[in-house]
């Protein structure tokens, strides 16, 4: 095993170490994993902050656009960090001025999300950050937007992709060869 491997490793053990599952939420039969202990622990936190800011710098992102709302708290501090502005992806209707909107399909329905209409400039290079990939229909419509924008997109990094519902599967034609890093799989 390599330093690089070793590190890795390490990462994702202390991450997961600080994830609590919750069992039947939102609902019966789901496992919701809560992020919450991971982001009372300073050392954890800070961890996660130095790897996404590493990504982003990597991935040569000139902003970092988070998904509502937990994307906000691991997106913000890795911008500030890796020295890039942050964007906000919010719900429809959260966003004062003028906005672009996309639309996606969800499990249940379907459902709305906006950015600033001037928060990117002509090639910006944008990394995605979310806490969870699942089915991946949030992370999608966010690609779209960047590219309704005239940004470029660096990729998306996720704290915990959820292997078994294959947002990997659906983002792939949408992230056109541009990475897709997840520090912890399940």
């Amino acid at each position: 095993m390599t330093t690089a491997d070793t590190a890795r490793s390490n990462l994702r053990e202390l991450l997961l170490s600080r994830i609590r599952d919750v069992p039947d939420y939102p609902k019966p039969g789901v496992v919701f994993k809560d992020i919450t202990p991971l982001l009372a622990d300073p050392a954890a936190f800070g961890a996660l902050t130095d790897a996404l800011a590493a990504l982003c710098v990597r991935l040569g992102a000139d902003k970092v656009v988070g998904l509502e709302a937990r994307g906000f708290i691991l997106a913000a501090p890795a911008a500030a960090k890796a020295e890039i502005g942050f964007v906000p992806v919010r719900k429809a209707g959260k966003l004062p001025g003028s906005t672009l909107r996309q639309g996606y399909e969800l499990e249940y329905g379907t459902a709305e999300i906006e950015v600033h209409s001037d928060a990117f400039g002509p090639g910006d290079r944008v990394l995605v950050i979310d806490d969870v990939l699942a089915t991946g229909g949030t992370a999608e419509a966010s690609l779209d937007l960047i590219r309704r924008a005239g940004a470029e997109v660096a990729g998306v990094a996720v704290l915990m992709e959820l292997a078994f519902l294959d947002g990997r599967g659906r983002l792939a034609p949408t992230l056109a060869g541009a990475p897709l890093e997840a520090l912890i799989v399940v």
